[in-house]
């Protein structure tokens, strides 16, 4: 509730908000030398100008929260939460964990809480997104890192090589979380890699068969939920899961609809984060066609960048399969990708027996073969894809 009281050019605003984010508010506001009231105005501001996201934050046990904005600025806050359907209570929480979000504080760079999210994709299929997506993943958690590797392709490749059942039809999934029908926690249905190599450090989000029906099922909520950004459906769904890992890899499917579009967005360079240590990593082949298929994705990548001011990094290109005896396509392919410069070549890696020996006995392939070749150029991108 808002009553007129003078104070120059702004009114007191009586509103109530977890203690918490309060607490963290005040202590943002001191770090970078504002005023609360005036870092309350840029969070409203912010969060009313911005796509709404819908994450929620948790009120739970909110208390009575006092500050002054410019006048109007309430009442045009209330219809904003009003078109977004939530409370305002729930509008102003929001408002202020996207400034802390976004205005880090001076003693950190990136806020510890979120992790590097590898985004594996190109629009062509059988490039080797999944066993580049599978190889970073297993090469970052043997080097410590805590590792979440998501099967979002509905094909489901990555959990049937690692040896991990598909999500059946109508069940909790990632699918359901991203379209507000979660049941329980994401993390349940999380899977530890068992390997003594990566000492629990590697989990998997299975695949699940209602992918296939993600693009029109966003859209369609995309139509009906009125607030609901369909870029942002994959990081309401992972981000409860990001304070759990170091690394978030994203297998993607072989498409340009929505659910790229997701991935991509999830990609984005936060504010506050280092540039190069998210973005996305593209598998090629050294062919004729895989650089169509790259350049509609780079095209993707520019328009979705352009329409929701993005900032999204390309942390490099790995040549696939490539085998310098099919001749003068391949050679000069290659000589192709490398001359692009930005992004580099972060790999090149041979078409060998390991990756495929490793699938059929549903083991990953640091563990099968940690001293072959391709195991050692899954380290080389996981090292270049890492600044």
């Amino acid at each position: 509730m808002a009553s007129p009281y003078p104070q120059g050019d702004r009114e007191k605003v009586a509103s109530k908000l977890p203690a918490a984010l309060r607490q963290a508010l005040k202590v943002r506001a001191a770090e970078l030398g504002l005023d609360m009231q005036d870092a309350v105005t840029a969070a409203v501001t912010a969060w009313r100008e911005g796509a709404a996201d819908g994450t929620a934050v948790d009120t739970a046990g909110a208390e009575s929260f006092n500050t002054w904005l410019p006048t109007g600025l309430y009442d045009q806050f209330k219809e904003t939460c009003t078109d977004r359907g939530v409370s305002y209570t729930q509008g102003l929480a929001q408002s202020i964990r996207r400034w802390l979000d976004f205005n880090s504080s001076p003693s950190q760079g990136v806020r510890g809480d979120e992790p590097e999210r590898k985004i594996v994709c190109n629009q062509k299929g059988g490039v080797g997104k999944t066993a580049v997506a599978a190889g970073i993943a297993q090469a970052y958690a043997e080097e410590g890192k805590r590792v979440l590797l998501v099967d979002y392709d509905p094909q489901g490749h990555l959990s049937e090589q690692l040896g991990v059942p598909q999500i059946e039809p109508d069940h909790d999934s990632l699918v359901s979380h991203m379209c507000g029908e979660g049941q329980g926690d994401l993390r349940d249905l999380v899977v530890v890699i068992e390997d003594r190599r990566f000492e629990k450090r590697l989990h998997l989000l299975p695949a699940c068969f209602d992918g296939f029906l993600l693009d029109p099922k966003i859209a369609v909520l995309s139509a009906n939920k009125r607030g609901f950004q369909k870029e942002a459906a994959l990081e309401l769904a992972l981000r409860p899961l990001e304070t759990d890992y170091d690394i978030i890899v994203i297998d993607c499917p072989p498409s340009l609809g929505i659910a790229m579009d997701a991935a991509l967005y999830y990609g984005r360079r936060r504010r506050g984060e280092n540039t190069g240590a998210s973005g996305v990593i593209i598998p090629v082949l050294a062919e004729d066609s895989s650089a169509t298929a790259y350049g509609m994705l780079a095209q993707q990548i520019e328009d979705l960048c352009d329409d929701l001011s993005l900032d999204l990094d390309y942390l490099g290109l790995v040549v696939n399969q490539y085998d310098s005896r099919r001749g003068y396509v391949a050679t000069s392919s290659l000589d192709q990708w490398k001359a692009i410069g930005d992004p580099k070549v972060l790999a090149v890696i041979g078409d060998l027996k390991e990756q495929r020996e490793a699938v059929r006995k549903r083991m990953p392939l640091l563990s099968y073969a940690p001293n072959s070749d391709q195991a050692e150029a899954m380290r080389q991108v996981a090292r270049g894809a890492t600044r």
